[in-house]
């Protein structure tokens, strides 16, 4: 999991806000050291700000605080409160209170090692903040192309006519260091850049051991990844989904802020090729395909897929990009399955019901409950009904419930009967329909209605109206509501 306490932005060199000239922030004490970076900005004017930190922040201080008469003692207490609480920076504003920083103060962070900056009296806060801001954008948008033309690339790599060596160099270029691909006995088998020395190069392959799954031990056992520092090189081992011991290993001499996603996106793809051409799966799901094409029920071909109950996993990425074909394979990867599809701005994957469906960061998911092959379209339904409710209520996975319920009472057949004659007035208008079922799934909430449907929530007042009046109707009445969600769950 993400650390909480650090934002998901990339940090900003302390020097990259000295040189705002329009900002005018001067170093006074301090060390003039390249590699400070700041998280954010946060202003307070508590004699101890310790409990209201979290580390990496640039303090903004008027000095209000500051006792008349206060002394060294006061200063050293502030400053060494200000450094144990993780704090990357002071920034002092010489107005109103103080003509001129405090000759303490500065002697103070000298000692502690933490920067001092004056902040003229023309500069705001506010502008200070502003100015962390717009360079942390500027950083994240940098980041973000160079993780989409690094996604790219080990793409088109991967569709070459000898893909690993490919993906491994495209990999190695990227990252600016080096990347190996292990074999399942351990031993290297293709690799690509410079290589980073014997010692970094033992201890990359000892880490791969750690990750590498062993047929003795349960699949989640042991860690997807691990991570280590050796003779100043970033090593860091990634197993591949495919559960047959092949482990991606990356050394490189720093890390950036995307690396990990670019290495992520690497090992799903290694993961396919090397499952492909290593094992039968590639074969077997081929000729699946193949033999539904040709008329197959697909309860004959769901054993070449290897299980007879899957679950039908729909995911939406956070924001609002639409997914492309390498981050369906990320997903599919993180989810231990090669059975992707994508529809729009919805990733399906279908995933064996042994394996465990748990959270991807970066994606809101809907599952269903586990279906036989004849089953898989309504389980496809349950997965995009849970997908838009998990989208609605903010939640990042949300499972279709498989317990019996209360429609399990009554004879299908009635209950077909019952809903179709029920909902008879609003049936040919599917819009009406769907925005009728999330409605009152989500409890009567318009504006999670309209997100879940990406409508305005106007948009769903006027639907929910013209459905009230069509069914001539009171939808306030909590047993209007259940009989109408007992027809649409037959629907």
């Amino acid at each position: 999991m993400p650390d909480p306490t650090v934002p998901p932005t990339p940090p900003v060199p302390l020097d990259a806000l000295l040189a705002r000239a329009d900002l005018g922030l001067r170093r006074i004490a301090g060390p003039a050291d390249p590699a400070v970076v700041v998280h954010w900005a946060h202003t307070s004017e508590m004699a101890d700000p310790y409990p209201y930190l979290l580390g990496g922040e640039l303090l903004l201080s008027a000095g209000v605080h500051i006792p008349d008469g206060a002394g060294a003692g006061y200063f050293d207490a502030y400053v060494s409160r200000i450094v144990a609480a993780g704090g990357a920076a002071l920034g002092f504003g010489v107005a109103p209170v103080h003509d001129t920083v405090p000759g303490a103060l500065v002697e103070a962070c000298e000692m502690h090692g933490l920067p001092l900056l004056e902040v003229p009296p023309r500069t705001t806060f506010s502008a200070v903040a502003r100015a962390l801001w717009q360079l942390m954008a500027q950083a994240r948008t940098a980041e973000l192309r160079r993780v989409t033309e690094a996604q790219q690339s080990l793409a088109t790599a991967a569709a070459r006519p000898d893909p690993v060596p490919a993906v491994l160099q495209q990999l190695a270029r990227r990252l600016g260091g080096r990347a190996v691909l292990y074999g399942p006995e351990g031993t290297p088998i293709a690799g690509a850049g410079p290589d980073p020395g014997a010692e970094a190069r033992t201890a990359l392959s000892k880490l791969a051991e750690v990750v590498r799954p062993s047929g003795q031990e349960p699949s989640d056992a042991r860690p997807s990844s691990a991570s280590d520092t050796v003779a100043g090189v970033r090593l860091v081992a990634h197993a591949l989904g495919n559960g047959e011991g092949f482990v991606l290993g990356t050394a490189a001499p720093q890390r950036d802020a995307g690396d990990h996603t670019i290495a992520s996106v690497a090992a799903v793809l290694l993961s396919l090729l090397t499952g492909e051409r290593h094992g039968g799966s590639g074969a077997d799901r081929s000729s699946a395909l193949v033999r539904l094409l040709l008329g197959a029920a697909p309860a004959e071909v769901a054993p070449l897929l290897g299980g007879d109950r899957w679950r039908v996993v729909r995911g939406r990425p956070d924001g609002r990009a639409a997914p492309d074909p390498v981050a369906a394979s990320a997903l599919g990867g993180a989810l231990g399955s090669s059975l992707v599809d994508v529809a729009g701005e919805v990733v399906r994957v279908l995933v064996p019901d042994g394996r465990t469906v748990e959270r991807v960061p970066g994606w809101t998911l809907g599952v269903s409950a586990a279906a036989a092959p004849r089953d898989w379209p309504a389980a496809d339904a349950q997965a995009s009904r849970a997908l838009a409710r998990a989208r609605a209520t903010r939640t990042p996975l949300l499972r279709h419930g498989d317990r019996p319920a209360l429609t399990d009472l009554v004879p299908p057949h009635d209950a077909d009967a019952h809903a179709r004659a029920l909902l008879a007035p609003i049936e040919r208008s599917p819009a009406l329909v769907d925005t009728l079922r999330t409605w009152l799934s989500l409890h009567g909430s318009w504006d999670r209605t309209a997100v879940a449907l990406d409508v305005h929530r106007n948009t769903v007042r006027q639907r929910i109206a013209r459905c009230a009046a069509l069914l001539d109707t009171d939808l306030d009445d909590p047993d209007v509501r259940m009989e109408l969600w007992f027809a649409l769950r037959r629907t």
